[in-house]
């Protein structure tokens, strides 16, 4: 870990150099309509710098140049464990360049320096690391078959990938896809959102100089009704990946439903509820971890923990707990490696949130602390955690993804009511659950309908466990094997000997 300070980080922005054109056919270059936009820092409002404004020509040249690398077979049809080796060099240049991707990191999307740091730049080597290492272990089946006949069943890599990323976690989500993508023999065009794309841009040429071949990797930035609906649309992307908000997920479903049929696989949104039953082992742990799951990001995770459901007969001991837990997380500047709140993305992520505030509060719900924007005078785009009592599950503060640090208190008496109020909710990405009984802790996670359940903890879970959602929060699944499904086509090839 850095011993860099705050003076470090603060004066390394100064220095920092940054590139926002694209990246197509293994070099930079301006968009073809010459477009840009402002990348504005929601630490402190400055201009970071322009951003290529990608197009609908500007996808066409990509999924050309990813298209003919991958039927060159120059990356497409190379041995497994030299795509390993690659993506280990990969994995390891992105780590010897941590310091400078976290720092576009936080400048570009606000989260504390020391998350970019210790989280997500490592996260995203490893996914890369993990995936390249698993490729050479991945078997094919032969069938069963009488005596005179062979039956194969082997994958083979999709083809075009388009991957379109979010904000939140640019450089890890991105890499979630990548890993697999690229291990199994696929070209991608990835394109990052338009509120964080500098480390896309910056981890392009990465590639290149781990060695991956040009037009494997092509990275748009730009915006979603633009470039990214070029690419839903495009009739010669195999397959597209992403991770977002419920609302794209289903309008990127009908736009390949209007093209070529491609695949669709997405990770969308969460409402997450987080169970503490009145036997919890260790109520101050699942305190302190209820503050974390929202406050965590600035709560600009899908599965942040947004629903505290709490079992009456403790709420008058626990909830206090809770609120002196969430006390000690508090906004600051994200430069600062003492920083556990960063600044929201945009504003208009901070108009969202403080309307769901305002929201709560003419719904009837108390705030118990928090509610308020704060540090306005730095520029930036801070609010203060917040916890939220007297909440029904009807209310709209604990029916919709907020997308901040915004947490429902709910109270239940029985084991059924709690599943019933967890379920209730078009989405099912997450949960968790704090009991010392073991039988109730499997009976409960098996009646969640969500892709993740924890056990006396939250966001448990590596690279060798699969994440995606039931209902609206999407279909598929990123990281472990499993993730590898999205990236290939099953053919079976039946042989009379």
């Amino acid at each position: 870990m850095t011993t860099l300070t705050f003076a470090d980080w603060q004066q390394r922005a100064r220095d920092l150099r940054i590139e926002g054109r694209a990246f197509i056919q293994g070099e930079y270059t301006a968009p073809s309509a010459g477009a840009s936009f402002d990348c504005i820092s929601p630490v402190d409002g400055r201009v970071l710098a322009q951003v290529a404004s990608c197009d609908e020509a500007d996808a066409d040249r990509a999924v050309i140049s990813a298209r003919m690398a991958f039927e060159s077979g120059v990356w497409s049809r190379l041995a497994p464990a030299k795509r390993k080796a690659t993506m280990i060099r990969f994995a390891n240049l992105i780590q010897a360049n941590a310091e400078e991707l976290a720092l576009l990191e936080t400048l570009d999307m606000g989260k504390p320096i020391s998350d970019s740091l210790g989280i997500d730049i490592p996260g995203s080597a490893n996914a890369l690391r993990w995936a390249g290492e698993a490729i050479d272990k991945v078997y094919d089946e032969v069938a069963p078959t009488p005596h005179d006949q062979l039956g194969l069943v082997t994958r083979e890599p999709v083809g075009v990938v388009a991957a379109i990323v979010p904000w939140n976690f640019p450089l890890m989500m991105a890499c979630w896809k990548l890993g697999p993508a690229l291990a199994t023999g696929n070209s991608v065009v990835l394109k990052p959102s338009e509120k964080s794309p500098l480390t896309a841009i910056r981890v392009a040429q990465l590639a290149i100089e781990a060695g991956i071949p040009p037009g494997v990797l092509n990275v748009l930035p730009g915006y979603g009704h633009t470039v990214g609906k070029a690419l839903a649309l495009h009739m010669d992307v195999d397959t597209l990946v992403f991770t977002g908000s419920t609302r794209v997920a289903k309008q990127l479903m009908i736009y390949a439903g209007e093209s070529n049929m491609k695949r669709v696989w997405l990770e969308a949104g969460g409402k997450s509820p987080n169970i503490v039953f009145a036997d919890a082992p260790d109520l101050e742990a699942a305190a302190r971890s209820a503050a974390s799951a929202i406050a965590f990001n600035q709560g600009e995770v899908c599965t942040a923990g947004s629903r505290l459901l709490v079992e009456s007969a403790i709420k008058e001991r626990f909830l206090p707990m809770v609120v002196e837990a969430l006390k000690t997380w508090k906004p600051g500047n994200p430069l600062d490696p003492a920083t556990n709140v960063g600044a929201l993305v945009d504003t208009q992520q901070l108009d969202t949130v403080l309307g769901y505030i305002e929201a709560g509060r003419n719904d009837g719900a108390q705030v118990l602390i928090g509610g308020q924007r704060t540090m306005q005078d730095t520029g930036g785009l801070y609010v203060e955690p917040t916890i939220f009592d007297g909440v029904s599950n009807a209310m709209k503060i604990a029916r919709e993804e907020i997308f901040g640090p915004v947490l429902s208190v709910i109270t239940f008496d029985t084991a059924a009511e709690a599943v019933t109020i967890a379920n209730d909710t078009p989405y099912g990405l997450a949960a968790a659950v704090w009991t010392a009984d073991i039988s109730k802790a499997h009976l409960t996670a098996k009646a969640l309908r969500a892709g993740s359940v924890w056990v006396n903890q939250y966001d448990g879970g590596d690279m060798t466990a699969p994440f995606g959602g039931f209902k609206q929060s999407g279909n598929g699944r990123d990281k472990s094997l499993h993730a590898f499904d999205k990236y290939t086509e099953l053919k079976a090839t039946w042989i009379k000997l």
